[in-house]
């Protein structure tokens, strides 16, 4: 997805850079989700409580994630976050209007971090988000991702506020 440089969606057993994934310095902490467990939201809350430990108050819905995202006092201590979210394709596959609500959750929380593009290219953002799916459904995935870019960018609504997700 070129127009957001700190998300990438590869395919299965596919390879970034290292440079795009870990700082030169400080700390990275990587989180691995895995998209067939997200059936449902209340799944999809659940592999992001228990994978990023967030802390026991978390509300269970949207805001309550995007909030936490957002914030660097509710996620692990970290220089640099690294969001994995394995058959990215199968999450909340049965509910297209969920589906897009976790998108542009995550593509808001990384807007919040992102940072100034250096000399060499490279994005200097705190969140990084790696999409992993079939080799076959990058395409439609990166769509998506642009779709609900798009969207996210366009509307300065915050979700949940009847904006369509």
């Amino acid at each position: 997805m070129r127009t957001v440089p700190w998300v990438h969606v590869v395919p299965e057993q596919g390879a970034l850079p290292v440079d795009l994934l870990l700082p030169t310095t400080g700390s990275t902490y990587a989180v691995r989700l895995d998209g067939r467990q997200m059936r449902d939201t209340d799944a999809v809350f659940l592999q992001f409580y228990d994978k990023l430990k967030l802390p026991d108050h978390f509300g269970w819905n949207w805001h309550a994630l995007l909030d936490c995202l957002r914030d660097p006092d509710r996620l692990p201590p970290a220089d640099r976050c690294v969001l994995v979210v394995e058959a990215a394709d199968e999450a909340l596959r049965e509910d297209a209007a969920a589906r897009r609500l976790l998108f542009r959750t995550l593509l808001q929380a990384g807007r919040r971090w992102a940072g100034p593009r250096r000399s060499d290219g490279l994005d200097l953002s705190r969140l990084v988000l790696v999409m992993s799916c079939a080799a076959g459904s990058v395409p439609d995935l990166r769509e998506q991702l642009r779709l609900c870019w798009d969207e996210t960018v366009s509307s300065h609504l915050r979700i949940g506020e009847g904006a369509a997700p």
